[in-house]
């Protein structure tokens, strides 16, 4: 392996390191709002009652598609062959097409929108994320 094609290695994988990174900051923003309007319906709940929601309640569950994605970087990163650029760029299309806010489309698209509106933090993860993706 050439020390040039070994430096672009490294630099895809600290890549995927931070796109991963600023998925779970984003993530973690969300499902705090999600939690706190489940509890002011239902109570408060439990870090292990919070878990199995997020795993298994529907109010929860548009959050699934960026714990996919993390998931599906953390497979990347894990792999023992090299990572393709190919599929670096489609992570980052799918990442990109993820975090577009809507008033309509899908639920995802309506949920983050109202996030943005409501929450600096995650007007911030959301910026820091369109950052890193621009870099690309």
């Amino acid at each position: 392996m050439t020390s040039n094609t070994l430096l672009q290695r490294i630099n895809q994988q600290q890549f995927l390191r931070n796109l991963r990174n600023k998925l779970l900051t984003l993530h973690s923003c969300l499902l705090q709002i999600e939690r706190i309007a489940y509890e002011q319906v239902r109570g408060r709940v439990t870090s292990n009652e919070l878990l199995r929601l997020v795993i298994s309640d529907e109010q929860f569950a548009w959050l699934h598609r960026i714990s996919e994605m993390v998931v599906q970087i953390d497979e990347m990163l894990a792999a023992d062959e090299p990572l393709a650029l190919e599929d670096i760029q489609n992570l980052i299309t799918q990442a990109r097409n993820l975090i577009v806010p809507s008033e309509e489309g899908s639920t995802f698209a309506k949920k983050y929108y109202a996030a943005l509106q409501s929450e600096p933090s995650v007007v911030m993860a959301h910026s820091d994320l369109l950052q890193l993706l621009a870099s690309k």
